[in-house]
């Protein structure tokens, strides 16, 4: 099982909560992971303060991971009120073709050709755009080129070998760049969201 939690500042957070950090053995070093923390007691490596054993290893013996990222695109948020309009508010959806506005949202940063090929114009389609860019589902972008979104929508949430994000992790993406979206127009126009 694997749970991420998105904070504009993972380190306020850890620093209420008692945490010890995980490990990632690649076979030559070990070292801390780079997001996960365990919440519970876990044997420790006494001179690093990490969990003494690989994630994997932990995760195999019941222990529980938890990935605290850091998402600079909460960082203005002012509290859950302010979150709920932001997502409630339809963004204007045109500004994703221009280039200097595309590159400061994050996932469609260094994408804009695609993105203005494509227009994506709302969730479902912004979510399925993000899910395009992984390797797993690039071979699907002529398609959507050529046929639209319809044409990918049902293939574009199947299972692969090669790396793709589930329609879970895509769809909060898409909300996040929503959001996003919708605090650079804020801050440029106050109250707009």
């Amino acid at each position: 099982m694997d749970i991420d939690i998105d904070f504009g500042d993972r380190n306020s957070i850890l620093e209420l909560i008692k945490h010890v950090p995980a490990t990632i053995d690649d076979g030559r070093t070990v070292k801390k992971h780079n997001t996960g923390v365990y919440c519970q007691d876990i044997p420790c490596n006494p001179l690093t303060g990490a969990a003494s054993m690989d994630y994997r290893t932990a995760e195999a013996r019941g222990y529980f991971k938890i990935d605290f990222l850091n998402a600079s695109v909460y960082t203005d948020v002012r509290d859950e009120d302010h979150i709920n309009d932001l997502l409630a508010a339809e963004p204007l959806w045109e500004l994703l073709e221009q280039r200097e506005f595309c590159d400061m949202i994050f996932h469609l940063n260094g994408h804009h050709g695609l993105v203005a090929e494509l227009k994506p114009s709302n969730i479902d389609q912004l979510a399925m755009f993000i899910a395009l860019l992984r390797p797993g589902k690039r071979h699907l972008i002529s398609t959507c080129e050529q046929q639209g979104w319809t044409a990918i929508e049902d293939e574009i949430w199947t299972k692969t070998t090669d790396y793709y994000f589930k329609r879970a992790h895509a769809y909060g993406y898409a909300h996040a760049i929503v959001m996003q979206m919708n605090l650079i127009c804020e801050r440029i126009i106050p109250g707009c969201a």
